[in-house]
């Protein structure tokens, strides 16, 4: 009886880019789940406004436009180069990777500082009513989802520098990279409830 052939798997890539990687399924499995938490703020909003005759209540002033829609600008420009490192990451592309995270963890930051001018600019407590309440718990979620990116991706940026580089760290890039598309799809329709649905109820 001859032995059966030996096949070298050696030399096979130990990652993979898009589903056929566990984390891929891990990244928009949390999309999913926090992605109906966000739609579940959204319509307490909504619903608590019904319960006023006037909203936001109390003769109340709507947020100041001014932050929220720098914010806006901010973060759909973080797309170009969060666009551009995920294809470098899938190019093994190391030189573009560092610079381009880089750039969107800039964006990023910038975007977190003037979240602070927004939270200020509000025009209402968390604690004061209801109208409050739920606007902070709204703009509190999605900035703890924007701290959360950047926190992991200045941690990919350290590997990326300081090593070791390996394929599937490339592969973390490319999935940091979806999840900032969820931070940014969360924030525009946020930014169409806090401050544009307000003036439109009035």
């Amino acid at each position: 009886m001859s032995a059966r052939p030996t096949i070298d798997v050696s030399k096979l890539p130990t990652y993979a880019f898009g589903h056929r990687q566990l984390t891929w399924w891990a990244t928009w499995s949390l999309i999913l789940m926090e992605g109906t938490m966000f739609v579940v703020f959204v319509i307490s909003y909504f619903y608590l406004s019904t319960r006023s005759a006037e909203w936001p209540p109390g003769g109340m002033r709507p947020p100041d436009l001014l932050w929220g829609t720098i914010n806006v600008f901010i973060i759909l420009a973080s797309c170009v180069p969060n666009y551009l490192t995920e294809k470098a990451a899938k190019k093994l592309d190391l030189k573009k990777v560092r610079l381009w995270m880089i750039v969107t963890f800039a964006l990023a930051l910038a975007f977190a500082v003037v979240r602070i001018f927004e939270f200020g600019a509000l025009g209402v407590r968390w604690d004061q009513n209801a109208y409050g309440s739920i606007v902070w718990v709204n703009m509190g979620f999605h900035t703890a989802h924007l701290l959360t990116d950047m926190a992991d991706t200045v941690v990919l940026i350290a590997l990326m520098f300081f090593g070791p580089v390996e394929g599937k760290r490339f592969v973390d890039v490319s999935e940091n990279g979806i999840y900032w598309y969820f931070v940014v799809a969360m924030w525009l329709p946020l930014y169409c409830v806090i401050y544009i649905a307000p003036r439109l109820m009035r």
